[in-house]
């Protein structure tokens, strides 16, 4: 009775999340409600042992909070950027108005930024470049949709693009190289079909741009050199970020906790070589970390603790031993891992895949009863790479199955249905050919 009460009470506030244009209420408070509700359930629903519980809520806030700690700093390093113009010194060389070739550019950029940072971050650097080159909401969401895509698919392929490739990359279940000779073409693949599909909507030319040329406090005060040079310490400092995560061993938000420490430092230095500039005028970050969406934040972290509970009672567990004694088979397994994180967020659902499955190793593999299904679990197996895909490009079906996606809804105040009706069928397309590139490969170099 507990499991479906709670599984009733997720998709009640799931609905109410994907209405909020009809509604009128947040989603951050309804996400905010349905955690407190679904965890006040886990405690009183029958369960005994209440220190296993408070463990259990500890465990999954400490989680959440490594997400949005990190969240919180990459969003503040990209807007100091922004409010002193770093920005301007790419958005001035985009010069094109036209909507067939910034669909190309921006799928691009996005895709290769995202392999190389992570498509959080990347999301909030692409929206906020758009900002600056469309005037028109609807062109950006427009845009902001393909962003989501793009940013989920470049992280699909790299160790650090994404919360799920980390976590697998970490624990040693996939290599770096075993991760991007296979999953870079899917990948790709995945993103080239609804790059196309825009191309083919979005025709014509933009227009108007947007606050790009406008005169601006932060331009009249700071030169084109200091906002190149914030640009520059800001995207060395994000580059770091895994850098420092593979010398020390220790979680990617210690990187951007440092990372923004380092670029606050020198900014104060900029500002205090700068006394012209009046002190109301001076973007520092005690100023931009006020102004941080912290709606997005909370919803982040209501929909993160929600899904938390629900991994608690081993629903999720559950129903991934069903799909392996049911269905028996990696590739659509997988293939509904990823359907499923379009809905719940990918993390427990990779975390309950990477728990469920030992990784053998070859002794373990020839005593198996079944050698070649075992097989998938070793290192680098077919099953541990396509996880990896499917989970990362799977939360492009829906808008809020993704960080990328959760952080484009709260920026650009994109709502549920919108995106359903004009991108989830294309992001849907683009996981299948994903998918489908994928067996390919398997079948020609012969581990199918």
């Amino acid at each position: 009775m507990l499991v479906f009460s709670m599984i009733a009470i997720f998709v009640a506030g799931y609905a109410f999340i994907a209405f909020e244009h009809k509604t009128h209420v947040d989603k951050a408070a309804v996400a905010m409600i349905m955690c407190a509700v679904l965890w006040t359930m886990f405690m009183f629903g029958g369960v005994t042992d209440a220190a296993t519980v408070n463990t259990d809520a500890w465990n999954a806030l400490a989680s959440a909070c490594e997400i949005l700690v990190f969240l919180i700093c990459a969003m503040t390093i990209v807007s100091l950027i922004d409010l002193n113009g770093g920005f301007d010194f790419i958005t001035r060389r985009i010069t094109t108005r036209n909507k067939v070739k910034l669909v190309w550019i921006i799928a691009a950029i996005t895709f290769i930024l995202s392999a190389i940072l992570d498509n959080m971050t990347s999301t909030i650097i692409m929206i906020m470049l758009m900002k600056k080159l469309l005037a028109n909401y609807k062109e950006r969401w427009a845009f902001a949709g393909l962003i989501i895509i793009a940013a989920n698919s470049g992280g699909a392929w790299s160790p650090i693009g994404d919360v799920t490739t980390i976590m697998l990359w970490v624990r040693g279940n996939v290599t770096t190289s075993g991760l991007v000779s296979t999953l870079l073409l899917p990948s790709i693949a995945s993103v080239i079909i609804p790059a196309v599909v825009c191309s083919r909507v979005l025709k014509g030319i933009i227009s108007a741009p947007g606050y790009k040329d406008e005169p601006s406090r932060e331009r009249r005060y700071m030169t084109g050199r200091e906002s190149l040079l914030i640009l520059v310490i800001g995207v060395v400092m994000l580059l770091m970020v895994p850098v420092f995560k593979s010398v020390t061993g220790l979680p990617p938000y210690m990187g951007m906790i440092g990372a923004l420490g380092v670029i606050w430092v020198v900014t104060e230095i900029m500002y205090r070589m700068r006394p012209d500039i009046p002190a109301e005028d001076r973007n520092r970050v005690i100023r931009v970390i006020r102004e941080i969406d912290m709606t997005t934040i909370l919803f982040f972290l209501g929909i993160l603790m929600a899904v938390s509970a629900l991994e608690g009672i081993g629903l999720l567990g559950a129903f991934a031993q069903m799909l392996d004694s049911g269905v028996h088979n990696i590739y659509a397994i997988n293939t509904l891992i990823g359907v499923m994180s379009a809905i719940v967020d990918n993390v427990p659902l990779v975390a309950g895949a990477m728990g469920m499955y030992a990784m053998p190793d070859a002794a373990a593999v020839a005593a198996s009863a079944d050698p070649a299904y075992a097989a998938y679990f070793m290192q680098d197996g077919v099953f541990w790479k396509l996880l990896a895909f499917c989970a990362g490009t799977g939360g492009s079906i829906l808008i809020i199955g993704s960080a990328a996606g959760v952080i484009a809804m709260g920026l650009e105040k994109i709502n549920f249905m919108w995106y359903l009706k004009n991108f989830s069928l294309m992001a849907l397309g683009g996981y299948v050919t994903g998918i489908v590139v994928f067996i390919a490969e398997m079948l020609i170099i012969g581990t199918f």
